[in-house]
Formats: structure tokens, C-alpha cells, sequence
């Protein structure tokens, strides 16, 4: 057995583990990254980066298909399953390539293969062991799936749709969550037959029920067919196709089934809790800190509790880099984590809703102000639908922002600085945005909120 010394061994090298071995490195610490597979983990290889590459080409599909309306003549011939994969790969390849070059410049140590917390604190790979002063968990998660429901063949999880071969004709999306309408979106732009299923009675459940009732309406429009409220029963499937049954006894059939149901921690079989590590349903117990039960042993990203955001566990890892060192740093609430849905049209927000500040404030003590996008000169532009909502206090601060509508992910970093600020819409709605551009609709409601409406009644 070899002994690696460090002053940090991180474990995992995700969004959370490389950014807390990216800043402790420039703290000056001497820095372990160990990674089974490669560094950027599931957002980079699996995740953010190629889903979003897959949803630009999408994007880019429509508006072929429309283009006559601009006065524009193009004709969509075909999707080039092929050239889109290349085109994905190669968003990764490059991104991938600037990471591992990062690291390298910063002088972290890679460790390729599966690591293992000892009950010592030390991480084993194979016969070698790699001890730190601290150690951070950072192994991420994975594609959950149903009791009964068996991945392979015909029924995927986004891993595998990632890999298809061939835009599919007809296809099942199990679960209305971000995951699911971000496939749908893409599949339908692609010219397949979507339907979605959802046990809750809304698409984007953890949504405001505005943007979830908008997006429904949007996705109704388009032609992507769901089906709510009712849970799934069973699938079943041959070498040609794929039948689901609901538990009211409805059916579906489809060249594929994507189950889309949630990402769960991977924590198991890596010696957490024989190290001393609490577990809670697989998740890894932390304080505010994000210290676990076992001295100088920290997580982040997706195996703490909350939030399942790649920027989530990136600032998480940062925060744990430099508590390490010694620095003071505020604990982020999760509230004020902006979150985006890439489908189109986006669904952008923070945080929280109007149902939750009512049950939080008292209905008399909450105000809400929809805005339109109609009404937004950009918005009409583009081409899209959908609306601004932003929630206060009565005379008192903005609690939330929820945006419905392409592109509306870039505004959200607004509204998050008048939740985290704690802003009066009286505060913002003297301040100028730029016209023509859609952050005139959050000017709207805020100007709304502040008893001074502009181009709303």
C-alpha cells in the first residue's frame, strides 16, 4: 500500500468537487481530485452541457421551420441524428478539454478510479491511499428510477436518450419534471410524438402554478400531448415498442420510454457510513456549514440534501475551499438559488412561489404581479409567449420572480439579486432597462408592484 499526503483530498470531480479543489488549490492548499470517470462529471459528459447543446439545435430546427414568417425562405429537409451528436460532442470535448487544462495550470493531481472513505478518513484507490487534512464528498448522483421499472432496451434514462442513435418517431417521457419537458422539447423540435406523464396535477411541479399552467398551455399549442395526475403502473416492452399503463388503466405505446422520475445520491458502496458518515434515504447529513458528523469530512452538490443544480453544488464546493482556510462565508439559502428549465419556451425562477409565501406571510400580507410577455416588444420579436410574475411582501421586499418564455433563463440573475438583497420594488422600479429587451417585462412588474403601472393596467 502507497500513502499519498494532502492538504485536501476531494472525492469526486463534478461541479462541486472540481470547483472546491479549483479554489482551494489557488488558496494555496495541495490538492487531491479523484474521479472514476472523467473530470466535469455528469453536467459536463451527461447532463447540462450536452442537454442544452441537444436543446439549441432544437431551437434552431424551429426556427427553420418558421422562417417564412420573418420573411425569411428555408426549408427543413431532415435532422442529421449524426451531425447533431458531432455537434454535442464536440460542445463537450472542447469544454472538457479547458477543464482538464485548468486543473493542470493549478497543480491538482488527478487521481483516475473509484475511491473509497476509510473508516480512517483516508480515500483508498485500489492499493493506494490518499490522506488529507480534509477530505470533501462530492460524488454526485444518479437517473433514478420506479420499483418494477427495469432500465434497458426500449426504456432509457436521459444517459441513454443521450446516446440514441436515431431521433425516435413516438415516444413516452415518464415525468413532467425539469428532465422530462427539456427531452420532450427537444424530441418534439425534432419532429417525434411526445407525451409526458406526470403523477402530479402539473408539468414543473415545484414551479409556481402560473408558469406551470403557462408552460402546459405552451406545450398544448406546440402539439406535445401529457397526461396528469395519474401514477404509473407498469411497462412493458418488445423488440418493436413500448407500452406503459397507468393505475386508471390507460395506455400508451412508443418506440421508447424515457424514465425521467429524479436523480438520487450515490453514496452507496463508498464506505460513508461505515466511516462514520450519516446517511438520511442516501442523502449525506451536513449543518449549514456543510460539515458532516465526521471531523474535517465536508460534502457537496447533489448528495446533500436540496437542491439538485450544478451551480448549486459549484458554489458549495467553493464555500467549503474556503472555510477550510480559514475564511467566513454566508450560507447561501436555497431560496435564493436561481433555477432554470431549458425547454421551450424556458421556465426561470426564484425564490419562492405565491402559494408558499401566502402559507408563509398570511394572504393578507401578499401581493403578486403577472406581466404579460405580450406586452414585451422583444418577446413579440423572438417569437414567444409567456409572462413575468414577481411576489412581495405587502410593503415590504420581492420574495420571488418567476419567469415563462425563450431566453428568460438570462434574466433570472436579476431577480435573484432583488430576493438575496431583500429590494423593495419601490427600490428597482426607478432603475432603466434597455429597450428593446425582455428584462423590460421584469421593469413592468416591478413598476406594477410599486403602485405605478406603465404599459399594464
Amino acid at each position: 500500500m502507497t500513502v499519498h499526503e494532502f492538504d485536501l483530498v476531494v472525492l469526486g470531480g463534478g461541479s462541486g468537487g472540481y470547483a472546491a479543489a479549483l479554489r482551494a488549490s489557488e488558496l494555496g492548499r495541495k490538492v487531491a481530485l479523484i474521479e472514476k470517470d472523467k473530470v466535469g462529471g455528469t453536467c459536463l459528459h451527461r447532463g447540462c452541457i450536452p442537454t442544452k447543446a441537444l436543446l439549441h439545435a432544437a431551437e434552431v430546427a424551429d426556427h427553420v421551420r418558421t422562417a417564412a414568417s420573418v420573411g425569411v425562405t428555408a426549408t427543413l429537409e431532415a435532422i442529421d441524428a449524426a451531425g447533431v451528436r458531432a455537434y454535442r460532442e464536440g460542445i463537450v470535448a472542447k469544454k472538457f478539454k479547458g477543464l482538464e487544462g485548468l486543473i493542470k495550470a493549478r497543480g491538482i493531481t488527478v487521481v483516475p478510479g473509484e475511491g473509497r472513505l476509510e473508516p480512517d478518513r483516508s480515500v483508498s484507490v485500489g492499493e493506494d491511499r490518499y490522506v488529507g487534512a480534509d477530505v470533501v464528498l462530492a460524488t454526485g448522483s444518479y437517473s433514478r428510477t420506479l420499483p418494477g421499472l427495469e432500465i434497458g432496451g426500449r426504456i432509457l434514462t436521459s444517459e441513454q436518450a443521450l446516446a440514441l442513435d436515431e431521433i425516435p418517431s413516438k415516444v413516452i417521457v415518464l415525468g413532467g419534471g425539469v428532465i422530462g419537458v427539456e427531452f420532450a422539447s427537444v424530441w418534439h423540435s425534432f419532429g417525434a410524438e411526445v407525451t409526458i406523464i406526470e403523477a402530479l396535477p402539473h408539468l414543473v411541479p415545484n414551479e409556481d402554478v402560473a408558469l406551470s399552467k403557462g408552460l402546459e398551455r405552451a406545450f398544448r399549442r406546440k402539439g406535445i400531448s401529457y397526461n396528469l395526475g395519474t401514477r404509473f403502473q407498469k411497462a412493458e416492452q418488445d423488440e418493436n415498442q413500448v407500452t406503459v399503463t397507468l393505475e386508471d388503466g390507460k395506455t400508451f405505446t412508443a418506440d421508447h420510454l424515457l424514465v425521467a422520475v429524479g436523480r438520487g445520491p450515490s453514496t452507496a458502496g463508498l464506505g460513508f457510513e461505515e466511516a462514520g458518515i450519516a446517511l438520511d434515504r442516501g442523502f449525506v447529513t451536513v449543518d449549514e456549514q456543510l460539515r458532516t458528523g465526521v471531523e474535517r469530512v465536508w460534502a457537496v452538490g447533489d448528495i446533500v440534501p436540496g437542491l439538485q443544480l450544478a451551480h448549486r453544488g459549484f458554489l458549495q464546493g467553493i464555500a467549503v475551499a474556503e472555510r477550510i482556510a480559514g475564511i467566513d462565508v454566508p450560507t447561501l439559502p436555497e431560496t435564493q438559488i436561481p433555477r432554470v428549465t431549458y425547454c421551450s419556451p424556458e421556465v426561470a425562477s426564484v425564490g419562492i412561489t405565491e402559494e408558499a409565501a401566502i402559507a408563509t406571510y398570511g394572504a393578507e400580507a401578499v401581493v403578486a404581479y403577472d406581466y404579460n410577455l405580450a406586452g414585451n416588444g422583444k418577446s413579440e420579436i423572438i417569437g414567444t409567449s409567456g409572462l413575468v410574475k414577481v411576489v412581495r411582501q405587502k410593503d415590504g421586499p420581492v420574495v420571488g420572480v418567476h419567469l415563462l418564455g425563450d431566453r428568460v433563463g438570462e434574466l433570472i440573475t436579476e431577480g435573484q439579486l432583488a430576493v438575496a438583497w431583500e429590494a423593495h420594488p419601490e427600490d428597482i422600479a426607478p432603475l432603466i432597462h434597455a429597450h428593446p429587451t425582455q428584462s423590460e417585462a421584469l421593469g413592468e412588474a416591478f413598476l406594477a408592484l410599486a403602485g405605478k403601472p406603465l404599459h399594464a393596467l
